[in-house]
């Protein structure tokens, strides 16, 4: 089992971990800990490298083996390597490509302002969403969009984020977190029945809800946001798309 050291701490851009499984056939390894997020919600894989030793007759260099995916199976993790794949029981570190990590971090939260302010304002419900590092689209149960409403919701984004909310992450028994009103976002609980436990992140005075993926400490890190374009995706599906710095 893969300790998901992302989950409680976002931070961490780097790491002491143990591979526990080797597959040659994939070019891929399984680590006891990882701060590799490996992707989920909109939210892309992180990417990086491990650093291993290589023994070569009376020296051992350390070198890095960029990490180019990351995917949960099970309770594992596992570490698409472009080069050497180390042997099982090998000790490495982890690497995070931090810039582009830390890119995500202040997207995602950003569009958590967005599903919050859209939520409590006009009482609209999330019907999907993706991410890339920088921006970002969500789309809502809007009947109707124009621009006037899509600028004041873009001022009334950036007003929360100057607030300097703090971000708040907690892991929580199901059934305690289902007895927080309104968790799910989603049109569809997209929480599969088997999970015991529900991690929650909360922007504190505006946002509550089930997520697994990175976020900053404090909505100020966001730095702005910016509505970049809408558009109609249906009778009542309307997307909107966000750019964050």
């Amino acid at each position: 089992m893969t300790d998901l050291l992302y989950q409680t701490d976002s931070y961490v851009r780097e790491f002491e971990a143990r591979v526990v499984a080797v597959d040659p056939a994939g070019n891929r390894v399984a680590l006891d800990r990882t701060a590799f997020y490996p992707g989920g919600g909109g939210q892309p894989n992180d990417i990086g490298s491990l650093r291993l030793q290589v023994f070569q007759a009376a020296e051992t260099p350390e070198v890095g083996v960029p990490v180019t995916a990351v995917k949960k199976e099970g309770d594992l993790v596992w570490h698409t390597l472009s080069g050497i794949v180390p042997q099982e029981g090998a000790a490495v570190t982890g690497v995070i490509d931090w810039e582009r990590r830390y890119r995500l971090m202040q997207t995602h939260s950003a569009l958590h302002v967005l599903c919050g302010v859209v939520f409590r304002d006009y009482g609209a419900l999330v019907t999907g969403g993706n991410m890339d590092p920088g921006q970002g689209r969500m789309d809502f149960e809007f009947a109707t969009m124009h621009g006037e409403l899509v600028t004041e919701i873009e001022a009334r984004c950036n007003e929360e984020i100057r607030a300097g909310r703090d971000v708040r992450v907690k892991i929580l028994p199901r059934e305690e977190a289902f007895q927080i009103p309104d968790l799910i976002r989603t049109k569809i609980n997209l929480l599969p029945e088997g999970i015991r436990e529900v991690r929650t992140v909360e922007i504190v005075g505006l946002d509550l809800q089930a997520d697994g993926g990175t976020h900053v400490a404090n909505t100020r890190e966001i730095g702005k946001i910016r509505v970049s374009d809408y558009k109609s995706k249906g009778a009542i599906n309307k997307r909107i798309y966000i750019e964050v710095g």
